[in-house]
């Protein structure tokens, strides 16, 4: 191998594990049996992950983020598809300006979109409900759906569809039968990053929970301003492992190098 080729892999190889010892070593401090952040020596204790099973605080947390996530998941898909449909067959002036609207989420620092979402609810008495606090989750996760769709919706061929009007598909029946099988990677990818995106968001939901509504996330930093022990660790292992394990199934359907890239 040339030299520059190896340095090029060692240099490669240290970003690699400069990136991924942290998780590493978040995910062995949750196996220690010892009451401390410590990683474990020889022995090694499930203690820390049954403590977050049974706690009420946590468990209740996880539900409203399993809950909220998959709701907004799902009204960002649909919201999504039609918008991309929109932008990528459409011929009217300003198509560029509303597909920058769309994504334009992805911009704006979280912090500044959870101040001014909380200012809105205050105004409009919408704090505390579970029905806003999904619809903030939608505003700055759609633009994740409307990359992918944009993406398996350009150089889409078309012909199918036409071949389907012609022999005397309604347009809701070409839809259901004809193109959204074609784009199916697309949705379904589009759904498991906007869901797993939903299920880590903590900046903006920090600031627009109620009690009721509480995330996991958003538990997980009220915790560690009191307290912090392994089952801290815990806790954060088992989202590392919910969110590799919807990359995984992210690659899988759609590609995660497509995803990353924003490949057209």
């Amino acid at each position: 191998m040339p030299r520059n080729g190896a340095l090029a892999l060692t240099f490669n190889a240290l970003v690699v594990v400069f990136m991924l010892a942290p998780l590493v070593i978040v995910c062995l401090v949750a196996f220690t049996p010892e009451n401390t952040l410590s990683l474990p020596g020889w022995s090694w204790s499930l203690r820390w992950f049954e403590k977050v099973f049974h706690h009420p605080d946590f468990m209740t947390s996880f539900v409203n983020s399993l809950w909220l996530a998959s709701t907004s998941a799902t009204l960002s898909v649909a919201l999504a598809v039609p918008s991309a449909m929109a932008i990528t067959r459409g011929e009217f002036r300003g198509r560029g300006a509303l597909e920058a609207l769309f994504l334009s989420p992805l911009v704006i620092p979280h912090l500044v979109l959870g101040v001014a979402l909380l200012q809105l609810f205050s105004h409009i008495g919408a704090t505390g409900s579970f029905f806003w606090l999904m619809l903030a989750h939608v505003l700055i996760i759609t633009p994740y759906a409307m990359r992918l769709l944009i993406s398996a919706m350009t150089g889409y061929d078309r012909t199918v569809e036409h071949a389907a009007l012609s022999l005397g598909a309604s347009r809701w029946t070409m839809f259901v039968r004809v193109t959204l099988p074609m784009i199916l990677p697309g949705v379904t990818g589009g759904w498991l990053l906007c869901f797993i995106n939903s299920f880590d968001e903590l900046t903006m939901s920090i600031f627009i929970t109620a009690p009721s509504t509480i995330t996991l996330p958003v538990r997980m930093y009220m915790y560690a301003t009191e307290s912090i022990d392994p089952m801290m660790a815990a806790v954060s292992a088992l989202i590392v492992a919910l969110t590799a394990t919807t990359a995984l199934i992210l690659d899988r359907i759609y590609g995660l190098d497509r995803v990353l890239v924003g490949q057209r």
